[in-house]
Order: structure tokens, then sequence, then C-alpha cells
């Protein structure tokens, strides 16, 4: 394996994609970028974006890795889905749509379902990696526990009109921080509704604020306390040993503090701070099960996984199904990259 394709749609994709990067680069092996109705700017100076299909051709990647739920499916290369997310409980995150060709699974949890439907497909491997974006966050444990109160929150709801907890919680979250309770960063999906941005913008303060970076890291690594609804930020917090508190969430489990109403709110968060240790351990055996890597190599098996794939091709395999539907819309969308 010699070259390797990003395919990105979305702004979330780049922490997910870039220890990826890192790690082919350390082997050798070329990685060039294809942003789909994105700025060139989202990339730093020594990323390089290939601007059209002919340029694609020209590269002729062995492989085009997605996070998303498709892929230009006539691109040269194996086509490798390692996902945007742990959200496990939303719709279609089990979706076999035909694109992909290789699955690379976070855990216990997803694994075992590639793995079952594996068999009734018949076109497509899956191995069990652990997911990329989370090889930072092996450095970024929480070891503590304990914390002071008023503790630090994150809130990093689901941007999904119908799971979202933006609307109910702004009121009471920002009344925590005027009297004090608590430390409040906001963190948007990046496809959250503009109206809720702009409003939670509006009702700021000095302990209540809107950070806008499309790495989730640097603010999560701050946080005593992660606040959330139904979104893979839950899975990504309880990783590296942040208690949860959800609002609503559509399967809560003893691994998170779930309340049902706004009014819960300050009584949850000082659950958390007076028992912080044994909130940490309430989320590690669902973490576990999600995803157990924590030793910042899940890139280096990513990689392996496609060598592998490769060396193996089709044997074994069926065809990709013919998916015309599918694959026409794909075309449609793809007709402004055709290049010369």
């Amino acid at each position: 394996m010699q070259k390797l394709l990003f395919f990105v749609e979305q702004p979330y994709s780049f922490p997910i994609l870039r220890p990826l990067e890192a790690a082919a680069k350390a082997r050798g092996i070329e990685v060039r970028w294809f942003l789909y109705d994105l700025p060139e700017s989202y990339l730093t100076p020594k990323e390089h974006r290939l601007a059209d299909t002919a340029a694609v051709n020209d590269y002729n990647p062995d492989a085009v890795i997605c996070p998303g739920n498709w892929v230009p499916y006539f691109w040269p290369g194996h086509k490798i889905q390692v996902f945007h997310g742990f959200g496990i409980d939303k719709k279609g995150h089990f979706n076999i749509r035909g694109f992909f060709e290789l699955y690379c699974t976070h855990g216990p949890l997803t694994t075992s379902r590639f793995k079952a439907a594996e068999p009734k497909y018949g076109y497509f491997r899956s191995v069990e990696t652990g997911w990329p974006k989370m090889d930072p966050y092996a450095k970024a444990v929480d070891t503590r526990t304990a914390i002071t109160a008023p503790p630090s929150v994150l809130y990093a709801p689901t941007f999904s009109p119908s799971l979202t907890s933006t609307y109910a919680l702004l009121e009471p979250l920002s009344e925590l921080t005027k009297a004090g309770k608590a430390d409040i960063t906001v963190k948007f999906h990046p496809m959250m509704a503009e109206d809720q941005v702009t409003a939670y913008k509006a009702a700021q303060n000095d302990h209540f604020r809107v950070v806008e970076n499309t790495d989730l890291l640097p603010a999560l690594q701050q946080a005593d306390i992660v606040l959330s609804d139904t979104s893979s930020v839950v899975a990504e917090s309880l990783c590296i040993g942040k208690p949860v508190i959800t609002l609503n969430t559509l399967h809560p489990g003893p691994y998170v503090l779930n309340i049902t109403e706004p009014g819960e709110l300050a009584t949850a968060i000082h659950t958390c701070t007076e028992h912080y240790a044994e909130r940490k351990e309430a989320g590690k055996a669902y973490a576990d099960q999600m995803h157990p890597y924590q030793d910042g190599n899940s890139s280096e098996r990513v990689l392996d996984a496609i060598e592998h794939h490769i060396r193996e091709g089709y044997k074994g395999l069926k065809k990709l199904p013919f998916n015309w539907l599918r694959k026409r819309k794909v075309a449609k969308k793809m007709r402004k990259y055709a290049g010369h």
C-alpha cells in the first residue's frame, strides 16, 4: 500500500482522519484529501487536496477512506469505512449501503453487529481496530478520583432536531453559571441549527462560553463533567474516564446519570461532583465494550487491516451490489467534480 485518499464531506472528519494520516506518513504512505463542499482552508499547509475526479484518477489511490456514509464508487481504490462517531443508537449506524469493502469497527458493541452481517451480504469484511480519533485521547485519560466545586462542565449536545437538548437546557445552564454553581463550556456539533448557536452565544457570561473548534478533545480534557443527550460524545467522554450526565438519552443505562427534566440538572451536577469516583467507575464497563483500546494505536490497526484487505483482494467476497439508485445519486452529486 503506497497511496491513501481521504474523502471528507463534514468538518467533524478531520479529527478522525488526522491521526490516521500521521500513522500513514510514518510508514511512508502518501496521503491526499478530497473535500466535498468544504473549503480548502480546513487543510493545513502540509496537507494536499485533490480537486476533482480527474485528479483522483491520476493519483490512483490504493484505498479511499471515509468517515461518512457514501463514497464515489467509480474512483479507483478499495473503499474503507471508519465511521464518523460512536452513535450506535442513532438511525443508520449499522446500515449496509453497498459502497464499502471493509469496515474498521470500534469495539465489541459494533464489531458483533458487522460480523453478524458479513455472511448475509457476503461482499465486505469487518475488522475491529478501534477508532483513529481516539488515539490522541489515550494521553487524556482522567485519573482523578475527586474534584472541587464549582465543576467545569462541557456541554456537547447532538444536532439532531428530534434528539437535541439545546432548547430545553439554555435557561438552566445560564442560571447555573450566574449562580456560580458551574463553569460551562458549550461545544456544538458543526451541523447544529443556527438559531441555537446564536441563542447560546447571546447568553454567554464569564462562566458560560461557546467554543468554536472542529476538535472536541481540548474542551473535553479541561472538563470535570460532560453533559449531553444522545450523542457519540457520551462514549468518547466515558472512554477517557469522564462522568456523563444526559438529558432524555434514547438509551439510558447505569453508565450515565440520565435526567428527564431540565430542572434536575443542578442536582445531577452536584451528585457527579460529590461522587466523582463512583460516577467515573459507572461508565467503565460500557466504555470497555464500546472502545477498549487506550493504547493510542487504533490508526496502526486500521492501516494493518487495510493492508491485509488489499493483499487478500476479493478472495471469498461477492461483488458489490449494483445499487443503481444510490449510485445514481452519487453520480449526480459528483458531476461538479468531473474535471477535465
